[in-house]
């Protein structure tokens, strides 16, 4: 272990289910990042004292410390993603469901979301006093010569978790691929009340023909200026800036992000508990040419609706699982990979980042918790500014949390271990 004033450190463990992982933690900030996948089930801030969980922990995730088997837990967990899903996630070089694309079959959410990360080694930077840890993933298979770099970083004095992956194309041809990170919060500080915002300028549905037909209140394919403004299915609106508690409903929206835009952003506000949620990424307007930039906000409202397993306890029962995904990304809907490649783009954004032949593109991200004072935030956050040293978020009153959104430090440690 290695501490910062006693304050910032960074640890290898063995959490629940077997499963290695590393903690990194500060004064404000303590997050726990598996090697399966780089699930983070916990990303915990501090609240009257006590560490509360901002993410989503499922009650479904297995905790037998077994690897996942097809024949053994296929019928109940379909996937091996759903056998070990928890929290934040990253998702390269596919976002959706599984299935063939350039003859391979690609899992769920891509390599990135199922396969091993290798842990390399961890530090303190003592120039600016960071916690981080280094991993890497090889693609399992050569017809996809991808591989990654990943660093997870605590700045000192901040409620912020930044995360850099360098994807590289060890092949012979440019590769076009999706990414993203899958934040994902859920109880205790996902409730109903919550309040939810982002940096998209318009809102879409998907398109009718996937995984949210049988579950959406809303309408399919239905593009709307606002989440205030959702259509339904049925007729009428619906406000998805405040969140309900679970309604039988699951649903997806995606947004798009403005090209002017300097950083992608989405956020949740728990009024209740004084504490803001906000995941973010380079925007379009300030990335450079090696950057990978989310150009989309999704919204996966897990408000039940899913009457089958692993949401279910059984095929028919009840859906016991209340979550809600904050995730940014470049692709088309949560549809996959193959699916984004033929749309090219929705509602004019692309939705597919180019990894040059023996070339390398880096997404860099980052979550930030923390507590707010007074009802300054209470209702939402209208709008985020980045500055050099803060995330400046407006509500009734504007509110600055200590951050680095140009990942300044990042890129520095980046240059020296990746």
């Amino acid at each position: 272990m290695t501490n910062v004033d006693n304050k910032s450190s960074v640890a290898r463990v063995v959490e629940l289910g077997g499963r290695e992982a590393t903690v990194l933690e500060n004064s404000g900030l303590r997050v726990m990042i598996d090697d399966i996948g780089g699930m983070i089930p916990e990303c915990s801030g501090h609240h009257d004292g006590e560490w509360i969980n901002a993410h989503w922990l499922p009650w479904f995730r297995s905790n037998g410390g077994q690897p996942y088997n097809d024949a053994e837990h296929g019928a109940f967990w379909k996937v091996n993603l759903l056998y070990h899903i928890a929290g934040n996630f990253p998702c390269i070089p596919n976002f959706g469901a599984g299935h063939i694309v350039d003859g391979i079959a690609m899992p769920p959410h891509g390599w990135t979301a199922n396969q091993k990360w290798r842990y390399v080694t961890n530090d303190m930077d003592a120039q600016s006093g960071a916690v981080w840890f280094l991993s890497v993933m090889e693609s399992p298979v050569k017809e996809n010569p991808l591989s990654f770099s990943k660093l997870d970083v605590l700045l000192p004095h901040q409620c912020v978790h930044y995360t850099s992956i360098r994807v590289r194309n060890r092949g012979f041809h440019d590769m076009k691929i999706c990414a993203g990170m899958h934040n994902t919060v859920g109880s205790p500080f996902l409730s109903q009340g919550c309040r939810l915002s982002g940096a998209a300028e318009k809102w879409m549905t998907p398109p009718p023909g996937g995984e949210f037909d049988t579950t959406t209140r809303l309408a399919l394919g239905a593009e709307f200026s606002s989440l205030a403004k959702a259509p339904l299915l049925k007729g009428g609106k619906a406000d998805l800036s405040l969140v309900p508690s679970p309604i039988g409903y699951t649903d997806f929206a995606t947004g798009a992000i403005s090209k002017r835009a300097p950083l992608t952003w989405l956020a949740a506000v728990n009024p209740f508990v004084k504490m803001a949620y906000i995941s973010f990424s380079t925007g379009p307007a300030s990335a450079g040419g090696e950057d990978i930039f989310l150009n989309f906000n999704n919204l996966w409202m897990q408000y039940g609706g899913r009457p089958f397993t692993p949401w279910a306890p059984y095929e028919g029962g009840p859906d016991l699982t209340y979550c809600l995904g904050m995730e940014n990304s470049i692709s088309a809907y949560a549809y996959g990979l193959e699916y984004a490649r033929e749309t090219q783009e929705v509602m004019g954004n692309p939705t597919t980042v180019t990894i040059p032949s023996l070339g390398q593109k880096t997404l860099r991200s980052g979550v930030l918790f923390a507590s707010y004072e007074g009802v300054s935030l209470d209702e939402g956050i209208n709008s985020i500014h980045p500055e050099a040293e803060a995330l400046v978020c407006t509500g009734k009153e504007s509110v600055s949390f200590s951050a680095d959104p140009s990942f300044t430090v990042l890129r520095t440690l980046e240059s020296h271990h990746v």
